[in-house]
C-alpha cells in the first residue's frame, strides 16, 4: 500500500507531555514507522522551541503565539500555515479540544481533504465567570468543528454516550482505545528511589497529574486522614505541576492540604517516562479521583508497571479498570468511598493483582496503530 500524508493539527506536542499529546506523539510516531509521512502543526508554546524540526521522524511545524487564552493559544499564522500545509497532504487530523477545528474542517474542505477530529475529552473549565465565558465560546466553536468533521474518533462509547457534546454526532463516531507505550521499571529502580526518599517500609499511594479542578485532587485530600488512620504507615506520593496558570485550584486546595502535609511528598513534574515508570513501580497503589476524565493513560501506565488503580466511576475513565479488574472503582466527588476504596486495595493488594502480559495485550498500541492507519486509508479513498 502507498505511503499516506497525514496532517495532524493540535496546541501543544513534544516536548509538552500531557496525555493528549502523549497520544498523539505515539500515534505520528507510528504511523511514520510504517512508512507514512506525518507533519504535525502546533504552537510554540515556549520561545526556545524549533520553528521547524524533525522528531523521530515526524516533522513539527510550530507556529508563534500572541495570546494564551486560558489553555489555548492564539497563532496569528494559523490559517497561512494551515492552507499552505493542506496542499501537501492527504488527509487531516485535528486532536481537540482546541480552538481551531471549525477552521481546519473549512479549509480541509476547500482543498479538497477530509477530517477527523479525535476528541480528548469535553471541555471543563474551573469556577469564575471568565472561564464561564470561555468555555461557552471554545464550546461553541468545538461543535462547529465537530459538525464540520467528516468522522470523530474517541475513546470509548461509554464516554461519547454520556456527551451532551458528542451525543449529536454518534453516527460519525468510531471508537478507537488509544495507544500506549510505557518503560517498564525493575524492583530495585523502585527499592532505591523509595531508599532515596527514606520511604522503605511505607505504604505508597502515588497520584498525578496537572493540579486542576477536574483532576479531584481536593477529594483526595479530604480521604486521606481515614486512610491515614486505618493504615498508619501510608505516605501519599504526587507527581505533576501545581503551578498551573490558568487555574488557581492548587491555592486553594492548601488548606485541605495543611491537616496532612506531612503525609505527601511533592516530587514534581516528572519529564522523563523511565522517571514515570519508577513512580508507579514504588507506588503500591495509584488513585485517579476525578470529576471528570475521558480516559488516563495514567491508569494504564500504573498497570503496566503492576500497580492497581483506584478510579472514580465515571464514564470513559472507569473502562481502564472495569476491563481490566486490576483495581476498584469508586464513587465520583465522594471523599468517604474513595477512602474506602484505597484502604481496600492497600490491605487485600492479592485481589487486584493481574497478569502482566494480559494487561500490556488488552491495551496494545500496535492495534489502536492498526486502527488508525486503517481509518486513515478509508477516509483518502
Amino acid at each position: 500500500m502507498g505511503k499516506m500524508r497525514i496532517l495532524m493539527v493540535l496546541t501543544y506536542y513534544y516536548p509538552h507531555w500531557t496525555g493528549l499529546t502523549a497520544f498523539a506523539q505515539r500515534i505520528a510516531e507510528g504511523l511514520v514507522k510504517r512508512g507514512n509521512q506525518v507533519t504535525v502543526l502546533t504552537a510554540q508554546y515556549q520561545p526556545y522551541l524549533e520553528r521547524d524540526e524533525v522528531h523521530e521522524g515526524v516533522r513539527i511545524v510550530r507556529l508563534p503565539s500572541i495570546l494564551r487564552l486560558s489553555r489555548g493559544q492564539v497563532m496569528p499564522g494559523f490559517l497561512a500555515a494551515l492552507r499552505r500545509l493542506l496542499r501537501e497532504h492527504d488527509v487531516v487530523q485535528v486532536h481537540t479540544p482546541m480552538l481551531e477545528p471549525a477552521i481546519v474542517g473549512y479549509c480541509a474542505h476547500r482543498a479538497g481533504r477530509k477530517m477527523l477530529m479525535t476528541h480528548h475529552g469535553d471541555l471543563v473549565m474551573p469556577r469564575g465567570w471568565f472561564n464561564r465565558l470561555v468555555q461557552h465560546g471554545v464550546g461553541f466553536m468545538l461543535e462547529r468543528g465537530a459538525a464540520s468533521a467528516d468522522v470523530i474518533s474517541m475513546y470509548t462509547e461509554d464516554y461519547a454516550q454520556h456527551s451532551d457534546f458528542l451525543r449529536p454526532y454518534l453516527d460519525k463516531l468510531t471508537y478507537i482505545f488509544p495507544p500506549v507505550t510505557f518503560p517498564i521499571a525493575s524492583s530495585e529502580e523502585a527499592d532505591a528511589w523509595r531508599q532515596e526518599l527514606g520511604l522503605e517500609g511505607r505504604r505508597l499511594v502515588g497520584f498525578a497529574g496537572r493540579f486542576v479542578e477536574e483532576k479531584g485532587f481536593d477529594y483526595l485530600f479530604q480521604a486521606m486522614p481515614a486512610v491515614i488512620e486505618a493504615v498508619p504507615d501510608v505516605q501519599f506520593l504526587f507527581a505533576g505541576e501545581t503551578n498551573v496558570v490558568y487555574e488557581s485550584f492548587w491555592e486553594r486546595c492548601q488548606p485541605l492540604l495543611e491537616p496532612v502535609r506531612d503525609r505527601v511528598t511533592m516530587l514534581g513534574l516528572l519529564t522523563e517516562p523511565r522517571d514515570m515508570a519508577r513512580f508507579y513501580a514504588m507506588s503500591d497503589l495509584f488513585v485517579l479521583p476525578s470529576r471528570t476524565d475521558c480516559l488516563a493513560s495514567v491508569q494504564v501506565e500504573s498497570m503496566f508497571n503492576g500497580t492497581p488503580v483506584v478510579a472514580t466511576n465515571i464514564p470513559g475513565a472507569r473502562q481502564v479498570v472495569l476491563r481490566s479488574g486490576m483495581g476498584r472503582l469508586v464513587e465520583p466527588r465522594d471523599p468517604d468511598s474513595l477512602a474506602e476504596g484505597i484502604i481496600e486495595v492497600l490491605q487485600h493488594p492479592q485481589r487486584y493483582a493481574k497478569d502482566h502480559d494480559e494487561i500490556v495485550e488488552r491495551f496494545s498500541p500496535e492495534r489502536a496503530i492498526d486502527e488508525y492507519e486503517a481509518l486513515f486509508r478509508r477516509m483518502i479513498g
